[in-house]
């Protein structure tokens, strides 16, 4: 199921195009925080004009065209802050991907000249998870580092959003782990919004919606009628998968729900009530530890389900592992999202991501993920806007880029997104995704996931848009 951000319809998008309102990651995480605490040669696709030779040192403050525009913008350089949850309480590699996305993405536009003779100059902080470890990188990046802009952020409490917002500090291509990209202006989430951002409420006063495209495309594809959602007996669980078994419903599904001790799961009882049931399709509102556990339960009883759909956040190389002891689960694994497969090389612009990951970070080969693919578009998507502002960048006119109309898919790497603010959904909306499966056979028998839409910007429904209160 893909949990990330709300994705909002744009009049202003083509109609295939159109991006819809979606159910927002911060659920899932969040309960993965809140079960922690419980348990104590490569470059861009910008054109080649854009990269030009660097600025020395002793140039004077307009040598070369290129005045000290903007705060964190001198003439032979630009600073760049990206914040992180990397020593969070859920572990180190659930919010790793963007950034070293990210970092590749500067690395190469580096290697190739830098941005009309600046170079990129990432400052990066790591906050812990933790809101008051956020607001502290928020300050220091702003009040010291004097960055230009934020990219690719991904933390599990953005306690600071408040502030980059009042400072006027452009956020670009962040993961809406939580609802702030759904609230502020100044913030532009991977996704695109288009709720108001007034910064006085979330969303539609305080409403977001979440769509049913996913739920739509299983139900065509596979043809499912029934599904199961599993959840611990835990608040933030409960509620999401309350969430899921909505969305279902709303397609039509008939719903097995099944609530699991969170201290003492029985994924046997889960796997017989599933038997029993028939279930074609398995959702669940758990963390990887209980997915695992969960598959493992599944394949000791012999219980084959259509599909065992999992979120973005673990479409990536970890499943090997993480499944490495419940293989036939592992090949019903489906994940859908807004973006490419992370594998499929047919496209130029993943085939870029990947030779510069190789290049830059060859030891997280085993760890490649969709949100590393994400954080590298979320570079793009900045350093594009940034490259419209020509010698004289400042944040206005990147922030004029981010506003516009037109509608951003970061060279084919996204579905097309935007900002402009639109009333709240009163009807169905087109709404497309990406979607791929795990096959151990496929990669020269080393398994990998396999798309399987023709088309991301094709596979596309009018599907109703639920509200609800985050």
């Amino acid at each position: 199921m893909q949990l990330t951000g709300s994705r909002n319809p744009r009049a202003a998008d083509a109609p295939a195009r159109r991006r819809p309102a979606r159910v927002p990651v911060p659920l899932a995480l969040a309960l993965a925080l809140a079960m922690t605490l419980a348990l104590t040669g490569c470059g861009t696709r910008l054109p080649d004009t854009a990269f030009t030779a660097r600025a020395r040192p002793t140039e004077s403050p307009t040598a070369g065209g290129n005045p000290a525009s903007d705060t964190g913008v001198t003439p032979g350089e630009i600073r760049i802050g990206i914040v992180t949850s990397l020593t969070s309480p859920v572990g180190s590699e659930v919010f790793s991907g963007p950034r070293y996305g990210a970092q590749a993405f500067f690395q190469a536009l580096n290697d190739r000249g830098g941005l009309h003779g600046r170079t990129v100059r990432l400052v990066t902080c790591d906050d812990g998870g933790s809101g008051i470890g956020n607001q502290d990188c928020v300050h220091r990046l702003i009040d010291q580092a004097h960055v230009f802009a934020f990219a690719s952020g991904s933390v599990l409490d953005y306690a600071g959003a408040a502030y980059v917002s009042a400072k006027a500090v452009p956020d670009v291509g962040g993961q809406p782990i939580g609802t702030a990209y759904d609230r502020w202006p100044h913030l532009y989430g991977i996704y695109g919004s288009a709720a108001p951002r007034d910064g006085r409420a979330v969303g539609w006063n305080g409403t977001l919606y979440q769509s049913t495209e996913v739920f739509r495309f299983l139900k065509q594809r596979l043809g499912a009628t029934s599904a199961a959602v599993v959840a611990y007996n835990q608040a933030d669980s409960a509620r999401y998968a309350g969430q899921v078994k909505a969305g279902l419903e709303a397609e039509g599904y008939r719903v097995l729900l099944q609530t699991v001790d969170f201290a003492l799961p029985n994924f046997q009882a889960v796997a017989a009530a599933v038997r029993a049931d028939g279930s074609q399709l398995l959702f669940d509102a758990m963390d990887t530890r209980g997915n695992a556990a969960l598959c493992r339960a599944l394949d000791e009883s012999g219980v084959r389900v259509a599909a065992k759909v999992t979120n973005v956040q673990n479409w990536s190389e970890s499943v090997r592992t993480d499944y490495a002891a419940s293989p036939d689960c592992r090949n019903a694994l489906w994940a859908t999202s807004a973006s490419l497969n992370y594998e499929d090389e047919r496209y130029p612009a993943v085939h870029e991501f990947r030779t510069a990951m190789s290049r830059y970070f060859p030891d997280r080969a085993g760890r490649l993920s969709a949100w590393a693919l994400e954080g590298w578009a979320g570079a793009q998507w900045l350093t594009d806007a940034m490259d419209s502002c020509g010698a004289a960048l400042t944040r206005a006119c990147v922030e004029g880029f981010m506003n516009r109309a037109e509608p951003y898919d970061a060279h084919g790497l996204i579905l097309p997104a935007s900002f402009t603010p639109q009333p709240p959904p009163t009807g169905p909306t087109r709404a497309c995704l990406d979607a791929a499966r795990w096959q151990d056979a496929a990669q020269d028998g080393r398994g990998g996931w396999v798309t399987q839409v023709p088309s991301m910007t094709t596979t596309c429904f009018d599907v109703p848009q639920l509200p609800y209160r985050p």
